[in-house]
C-alpha cells in the first residue's frame, strides 16, 4: 500500500523534502513506517514527538490504510 508522509521543521531537513510517498505492506502500522524511515534516513528519530494520520494525532500502533497521509512534527517550543 502507498501512503504519503509529510515532514515539518527539522524532520524536513533530515529527509530533505517536505513529503514523500512510501510503499508499505498491507496492515503496516505507524511504527513500521517509522522503522522504514529510520532505515532510509538514519538521522530520523525512532520515536518522533508527534505524528498525525489524516490530520488526527495518533499513537504509533495505529494500522495504516492505503492512501493515508501521515505527518511527523518535531518537539514544539515557545512561549
Amino acid at each position: 500500500m502507498l501512503v504519503t508522509v509529510k515532514f515539518f521543521a527539522s524532520y524536513r531537513e533530515i529527509v530533505g523534502k517536505p513529503a514523500i510517498e512510501v510503499e508499505l505492506e498491507d496492515g503496516a502500522t505507524v511504527a513500521a513506517l517509522i522503522a522504514n524511515l529510520v532505515e532510509q534516513y538514519p538521522d530520523f528519530p525512532d520515536d518522533p514527538s508527534s505524528a498525525a494520520v489524516n490530520a488526527e494525532y495518533i499513537d504509533t500502533d495505529l494500522t495504516l490504510s492505503p492512501g493515508d497521509e501521515v505527518a511527523f512534527f518535531p518537539p514544539f517550543s515557545g512561549g
